[in-house]
């Protein structure tokens, strides 16, 4: 497409969210629009993450668009470039290539009270807006560990998500750090090919069987032919996740889960001393949960050890554990997960104030509905705050986008310039949510996660049922607002009609 440096709504990546944020936008009638992505190709994390074994870790039948189901899905859980060509073969079916910009990376974001629009300074120039969805996820920063001697390191380095492909790990020492949901991937992928493994683990975690059960070509002929067989999987999936959304929420009936990990480590490890490391002192789902069948075994290999121990220094040839523990290696990988609680987007957006985002955040993000931040009109974060349930993104950003969508329009028919959230709504409304997040396995549940912050706020969670999350979302509540009425003399004028497709 033409670059245009003025349009109605700009959306900022186009991930799986920008492009569903395309997708609505169409449907609602809505072109006048333009996507920012900074990557040459759409994708996200499914286009950034290329590490071995990577995958999707809640069922493909949900963790796809409600709009376009995939009957050629092989498994129950999709791999990383089965999840990356779904998205590509979403953005031609939809024609989206006309409203993305590839290769434009948004710098600052800042708000014109005089204008009453955005202004996106971009790598392109330039751009002005009414609206701005920020669709850029919160797993795209990988986060490293603030230990001393990395720079002095004279091996190969990287993170899980930006593996290297060119590094030939055959015959390699190679150092893991982190045992997160990464690391449960690509270990047991890597571990027959080097030499030796040394896998950091600072606390263990819960892992789960991973029931993948392949879809065969008959299934997926039938999927074809009667749709309403794979709505009706879906519809069962989704039912699961909200049971285990339900149980998450109370500690104590949580707790009782806790000998399903316990006997699926026993019946994996026979050593009792690594089984006792590999052993969480905390309840199921406090942390995030990992499921994989491999992982386990992979660490009973004799090529591998495990140091349950944080990394604490970097040698030339060489990593340290934080009690002393010093082995010699080729190359270290760092499956340390990505910024949660500082938001790297928050960074670049400046509030009507002056102020960025994250100064005004400070390590604890707030928002309401995970979606709107004070002094921030017609800002529209997606996937922001406090909206994890154990379910699929995907319908999640749906959700949350059809609330998004719901208050452009209503804005339009009011003839209504911008729309800032009252700071008391956001006030009242956390306040609630960290209130009702108290009794839950992730508050209670005993462990250290990146869901609390420094001060120990929780700032990923949603406290409430899947149900509650998909109600509050079905309508815009407009009296959360703030409105700025049309000025007597628009900018410009801007229409939201155009001819709905699909």
């Amino acid at each position: 497409m033409t670059f245009r440096n003025d349009v109605k709504i700009v959306v900022v990546g186009a991930g799986l969210s920008g492009i569903s944020a395309a997708v609505k936008l169409l449907r609602a009638g809505i072109t006048d629009f333009q996507v920012l992505e900074k990557a040459d190709s759409p994708g996200g994390v499914w286009r950034d993450n290329t590490y071995p074994g990577c995958g999707v870790d809640i069922p493909s039948p949900v963790y796809s668009f409600s709009y376009r189901p995939n009957p050629e899905w092989r498994s129950v859980f999709a791999t990383q470039p089965d999840l990356l060509r779904y998205i590509e073969e979403t953005v031609a079916e939809f024609e989206l290539g006309r409203f993305v910009e590839y290769g434009v990376e948004m710098i600052e974001a800042s708000w014109s009270d005089d204008d009453r629009r955005w202004t996106l300074d971009t790598s392109r120039g330039p751009v002005t807006a009414q609206h701005v969805i920020f669709a850029t996820g919160p797993l795209t920063e990988p986060v490293y560990p603030n230990v001393r001697g990395l720079s002095g390191f004279r091996g190969e380095m990287f993170h899980s998500a930006r593996w290297n492909h060119d590094i030939d790990l055959t015959g390699k020492r190679v150092a893991v750090i982190g045992t997160g949901a990464s690391a449960v991937q690509f270990i047991p992928e890597i571990q027959p090919e080097v030499l030796e493994l040394f896998v950091f683990q600072r606390t263990p975690s819960w892992v789960v069987p991973r029931t993948d059960i392949p879809f065969p070509a008959p299934a997926r002929f039938v999927f074809r032919k009667a749709p309403i067989s794979q709505r009706a999987i879906r519809v069962a999936i989704d039912g699961l996740l909200r049971s285990i959304t339900m149980t998450l929420r109370h500690e104590k009936l949580a707790r009782l889960l806790n000998p399903i990990g316990k006997m699926w480590l026993q019946y994996q490890v026979a050593d009792p001393v690594l089984r006792q490391q590999l052993t969480p002192d905390f309840t199921l789902g406090c942390k995030r949960l990992l499921l994989s069948n491999t992982f386990y075994p992979a660490l009973t290999k004799a090529n591998v050890e495990l140091i349950p121990q944080a990394l604490k220094e970097v040698e030339h040839d060489a990593v340290i554990a934080a009690d002393g523990t010093r082995r010699e290696v080729d190359v270290i990988i760092f499956g340390t997960g990505f910024q949660v609680s500082e938001s790297p987007v928050a960074q670049r957006i400046r509030l009507r104030d002056g102020r960025l985002l994250s100064e005004v955040w400070a390590g604890s993000p707030r928002a309401y509905l995970a979606t709107s931040v004070p002094d921030a009109p017609n800002a529209w974060v997606m996937l922001g705050p406090n909206v994890l349930v154990y379910n699929s993104f995907v319908a999640i950003a749906e959700w949350q986008l059809d609330y998004i969508i719901d208050g452009i329009r209503k804005a339009d028919a009011l003839g209504v310039d911008a729309l800032e959230v009252k700071r008391s709504v956001v006030d009242t409304y956390n306040d609630k949510v960290q209130k009702a997040l108290q009794p839950t396995v992730f508050n209670n549940g005993g462990c250290a996660s990146y869901y609390l912050d420094a001060q120990g706020f929780n700032v990923a969670a949603w406290p409430w049922s899947t149900a509650e999350l998909q109600r509050k979302f079905s309508k815009f509540d407009a009296d959360k607002y703030t409105v700025l009425r049309k000025k007597s003399v628009s900018a410009r004028p801007h229409t939201t009609e155009g001819t709905p497709t699909r």
